[in-house]
């Protein structure tokens, strides 16, 4: 444990950030299981209204920094 007191409050910070990025990361794989999900049981109708969703989480995911633009990509293509 840090002793100075900037010290600390970056400990709790970056713990804080990690369980932000977390939920995030946890969400885009979420949107694509749920994407490929439908795509695999045949729906494709309810898949193509879930797909620009499935989308823009991943954008957000890309706009906050959590994924480069590389790993963007490969989630774009995965769903």
């Amino acid at each position: 444990m840090p002793n100075i007191k900037s010290a600390k409050k970056r400990v709790l910070v970056n713990n804080k950030k990690a369980e932000i990025n977390k939920s995030e990361k946890s969400a885009v794989k979420t949107a694509i299981k749920n994407f490929n999900l439908l795509i695999d049981a045949g729906k494709v109708e309810e898949a193509e209204a879930i797909f620009p969703k499935t989308v823009a989480i991943i954008d957000k995911a890309v706009t906050k920094n959590i994924y480069t633009k590389n790993e963007y990509i490969k989630y774009s293509f995965k769903c």
